[in-house]
């Protein structure tokens, strides 16, 4: 598929069509790696990392965090 590069503030921008982006799993937002490799330019989107429980427990603030919550009456020997 051909495209054509546009002028966009001191740079060049292309537009990369739906079809291309679906298939790619790239959606607004997603960082790409751009690189120069023997005369071409390759761009790959960048892998999400996956955050540990330390990182998610560490986003827990007490303007954030839910009350306890019943979840029906004691069905055999909790002790609330």
């Amino acid at each position: 598929m051909h495209v054509t590069a546009q002028k966009w503030g001191n740079s060049l921008a292309i537009r990369i069509p739906k079809s291309y982006t679906t298939n790619a799993n790239i959606e607004e937002g997603t960082e790409i790696d751009l690189v120069f490799d023997n005369g071409c330019i390759v761009m790959k989107p960048m892998q999400k990392k996956k955050k540990t429980l330390d990182e998610f427990l560490s986003m827990v603030t007490p303007g954030n965090i839910h009350a306890e919550t019943q979840t029906g009456n004691i069905v055999g020997r909790e002790i609330w």
